[in-house]
């Protein structure tokens, strides 16, 4: 009540911003423009990085039924849209907003993305019979002290949830400690694996095997690299590197450093594409690289940057190298190296490990294999979690007298 009241006062004095000349964007949020459209489904995710994520399951759910997505940033929005589908940003936690939101759109399931919890956002919807769910749920532990903390707001918001796919398993145990239902809990999903794990491959050649990748490279990693691409290209003279830079700003001064050890490289910036030692130092082209390399140094792992994904190089089958800092992604790093998919390398060994996975393409495909395996087994199939959210949209559910969802037997 506190905090509807609250809302309500705040609401009303953003409205009075609103017409003495606020931002479109502010009167989007208050919903106080143009209605939204009728839609069966409300996916909702904060910004860009949680609608990337999800798109394979957003994409198929609006295959068949109508859906209105929303999302905190206006660059969110606006991917979204880029994709095809309507989009705004969402309404404030504020009751005239949601009301008028929510009275326009009248969907069936409101869907929400990773871990936003919307006190009036939960109670509006489960008075209207809208059903509720959440896929990729995450809940740290230190936000899980926060919320236990208030179990009268979070205990009665997860109780309204029809469906929650968590994460993690140690998100789900908190969840279900702060009082998620046992009944709405789906099999776990990483919708950051999702995309990654829909990649098709390049077959298997004899030019992957002899292309090693240097994939988002920092300052400081390109000297240890070009180092050990040509120790190792003593032994295997056709070893092609493609050096992709992390920051494309830093092209002229790779391309220097390169130059003063007598090297020559192709830059993709001056329109190259292929050549021994290839200068990636272009944005949004990596997909390419990782289709032509059959091995794969991450790089922001040499030198201590925490390390970048392993995943997407997963995706494309290469066998993993990396440095020791991958603080990132340790617990995927070390999945990868148990799997024998991926490992670890110091500058002092990165030229020994080239040659040996070189001169053995029947390892280094091994090695890719199992870390393709591994990704798809930790992304896990939606296919599932879309058919039991596409059930959840057309089961009828009916509000009961505290405003809570009243479930159907399936």
């Amino acid at each position: 009540m506190i905090y509807a009241a609250t809302t309500g006062l705040a609401e009303a004095a953003l409205r009075v911003r609103a017409r003495l000349g606020g931002s479109e964007s502010l009167r989007e949020r208050l919903v106080s423009g143009p209605a939204p459209a009728r839609a069966d489904l409300w996916v909702h995710g904060a910004s860009v990085g949680e609608l990337t994520s999800a798109r394979p399951v957003i994409e198929a759910l609006a295959a068949d039924q109508s859906v209105m997505v929303t999302a905190n940033s206006e660059t969110g929005r606006d991917m979204a849209l880029g994709w095809g589908l309507p989009a705004r940003l969402a309404p404030l936690d504020m009751p005239g907003a949601l009301r008028r939101f929510l009275d326009a759109v009248q969907p069936r399931l409101q869907l929400t993305m990773e871990n936003e919890f919307w006190p009036l956002r939960s109670r509006l919807l489960a008075e209207r019979g809208i059903r509720q769910a959440m896929i990729g749920a995450r809940m740290s532990q230190r936000s899980a002290s926060l919320w236990a903390r208030l179990p009268g707001v979070i205990g009665p918001m997860l109780r309204r949830i029809s469906a929650l796919s968590a994460q993690d398993p140690y998100s789900e145990a908190r969840l279900r400690q702060l009082g998620l239902p046992e009944a709405a809990i789906l099999p776990r999903l990483d919708l950051k694996l999702l995309t990654p794990a829909q990649v098709r491959p390049s077959p298997d050649s004899a030019a992957r095997d002899l292309t090693l990748l240097a994939a988002s490279t920092h300052e400081g990693e390109e000297a240890m690299i070009l180092e050990a691409w040509l120790a190792a290209r003593r032994i295997h003279a056709d070893l092609r590197l493609i050096l992709a830079i992390r920051h494309p700003r830093r092209g002229d001064e790779v391309a220097a450093l390169i130059a003063a050890q007598g090297l020559t490289a192709a830059r993709r910036s001056e329109g190259a594409a292929g050549g021994p030692l290839l200068l990636a130092d272009t944005l949004g082209e990596m997909e390419i690289w990782y289709r032509q390399a059959g091995l794969c140094l991450v790089g922001g792992s040499l030198t201590d940057r925490g390390g970048h994904t392993p995943w997407e190089p997963a995706a494309h089958r290469c066998a993993i190298l990396h440095g020791p800092h991958v603080g990132n992604f340790t617990d995927a790093y070390a999945a990868l190296g148990a799997a024998d998919a991926a490992r670890e390398v110091t500058a002092e060994s990165l030229a020994t490990e080239i040659a040996n996975l070189t001169g053995a393409p029947a390892a280094a495909r091994r090695m890719g294999s199992a870390a393709r395996h591994l990704l798809e087994q930790r992304a896990g199939d939606p296919a599932a979690l879309v058919a039991h959210l596409r059930s959840l949209a057309i089961a009828p559910s009916e509000p009961d007298i505290d405003g809570m969802m009243t479930r159907d037997s399936s």
